[in-house]
């Protein structure tokens, strides 16, 4: 249940196209909704603008399934199922029908409204690129097209002075770097737009699977960055989007 659902509904109800009794049918469903072994929050659009995701990892394809189904079945909004694995995807699609799937991430519903923002999210290395894709294809639920600038990392900066007038443009900028993560202080001390950093996993040993990634975005000397968990494309997404809100 989203604002312009519950609107909708509370004029029908005031016009007498609806009676009461259909409208209590319709709002027993809030603020959750218990499809076994999963509670559905249906008040997640209705709080924050945009609806809950699907977490795929713990979950079986029958679970999957159900949840998909019963946000798509009540609301209006995207339905987005982050980190699926194919069995998930094969018991979700029998169920509701196909989705876009991308990134390991299966979408319903992508607004056909693309807002005015201008977002960038770039990598540091093309190894990288999953947790791009996973934050774009996020972006997109969230109406956002997001423009993609890869491989632009330290080890070769020429390739990113070629590209710094995308993001002086920029009103929000998602950094994905792995390594020793300096692309987000580079990108952080020239944007005037917000500018999410995404440590990764990519790296040698002493990258410790992204935790110096981690702590370097943490400690960098461009004010104002903000920095998620390590790999978490869909959390940087989500910070876009409540910042651009």
């Amino acid at each position: 249940m989203d604002e312009p659902t519950l609107r909708a509904l509370l004029d029908d109800l005031a016009a007498g196209r609806v009676d009461a009794d259909t409208v209590i049918a319709r709002l027993r469903t809030l603020p959750f909704a218990d499809v076994g072994g999963a509670l559905v929050d249906h008040h997640r659009a209705l709080r924050q603008g945009r609806p809950e995701a699907v977490f795929g990892p713990g979950k079986s394809p029958e679970q999957c399934a159900r949840i998909v189904a019963e946000l798509l079945d009540n609301g209006i909004g995207p339905v987005l199922m982050t980190r699926a694995s194919a069995d998930q995807v094969k018991a979700v699609e029998a169920l509701v029908g196909p989705g876009v799937h991308e990134a390991g991430c299966l979408l319903y519903r992508a607004p056909d409204r693309v807002r005015p923002e201008r977002v960038l999210v770039m990598t540091a290395g093309t190894a990288d690129l999953p947790v791009a894709d996973e934050c774009a294809i996020t972006l997109r639920a969230y109406g956002f097209d997001a423009v993609r600038i890869t491989d632009v990392g330290v080890a070769g900066l020429h390739r990113f002075l070629d590209r710094v007038d995308d993001v002086l443009a920029a009103d929000a900028v998602v950094v994905v770097a792995g390594m020793e993560g300096a692309l987000a202080s580079v990108v952080g001390g020239l944007a005037a737009a917000p500018v999410v950093a995404v440590p990764t996993s990519v790296g040698y040993g002493s990258g410790l699977d992204g935790v110096t990634a981690l702590l370097a975005m943490t400690a960098s000397c461009a004010s104002g960055v903000t920095v998620v968990g390590i790999d978490n494309g869909f959390g940087a997404a989500c910070a876009v989007a409540r910042i651009l809100r």
